[in-house]
């Protein structure tokens, strides 16, 4: 059993959940007496990171669905096993841009994947371990291709390329999710001013502290 709580932060392309990440960090370092450990999905370990720039590369337009889904998930044990596994166990606080989630609703809802098949595979590459927590900012896909398109110092990755169609799948795929999860999803409106969306997501993770703690 860990001691420490995992938080993801969850959304598609262009919710603009790593930005509030960004601002809502200080904020919790000023309030939170326990270590906070911030890392990304795919990504966030040496290892890691050389699969994610597989996924994510312009140039890999051929690779098959199943090829991506278990990249994901390699990404994701080396990710976990190195990194997440070990600061929980310290008592860390852990805040996830991207989880578990995102592999339901891009592999399953986007690409048709089967979805038993991808929750073994989470659980295999986590130890069955779930967020405490999930923070999903919602967008319409229309909305967030655009915050894409109109922010030059992104990164544009491969599955921004995407037709309109498998990121609108993605969404639906989300807000079934949230429905379904309810007791560890929160919904929160991306498309509110930022100091909003900051604000709704500290208000957030600090009900779930101040609960979790009693």
């Amino acid at each position: 059993m860990t001691n420490g709580y995992l938080l993801s932060f969850e959304g598609p392309d262009g919710a603009g959940k790593t930005t509030v990440l960004e601002r809502l960090l200080p904020l919790l370092r000023e309030k939170v007496s326990q270590p906070i450990l911030v890392t990304r999905e795919p990504g966030g370990v040496q290892i890691s990171e050389r699969i994610r720039d597989v996924i994510l590369d312009v140039n890999h337009t051929q690779m098959d669905s199943k090829t991506e889904l278990l990249l994901y998930i390699a990404a994701r044990r080396q990710h976990w096993v190195e990194k997440v596994a070990p600061a929980l166990d310290e008592g860390c606080l852990v805040l996830m841009d991207r989880f578990i989630d995102s592999s339901v609703v891009y592999q399953g809802a986007g690409r048709g994947l089967d979805k038993a098949a991808i929750a073994w595979l989470n659980d295999y590459a986590t130890d069955k371990r779930k967020p405490d927590l999930t923070l999903y900012f919602d967008v319409p896909s229309e909305v967030g291709l655009e915050r894409i398109n109109q922010n030059a110092s992104r990164e544009v990755n491969r599955l921004d390329l995407e037709a309109l169609e498998l990121h609108q799948k993605v969404r639906n795929g989300y807000l079934a999710l949230a429905e379904s999860e309810s007791d560890r999803i929160v919904t929160i409106d991306a498309t509110k001013p930022l100091d909003e969306v900051v604000k709704e997501a500290y208000d957030t993770v600090l009900r779930f502290l101040e609960k979790a703690v009693l």
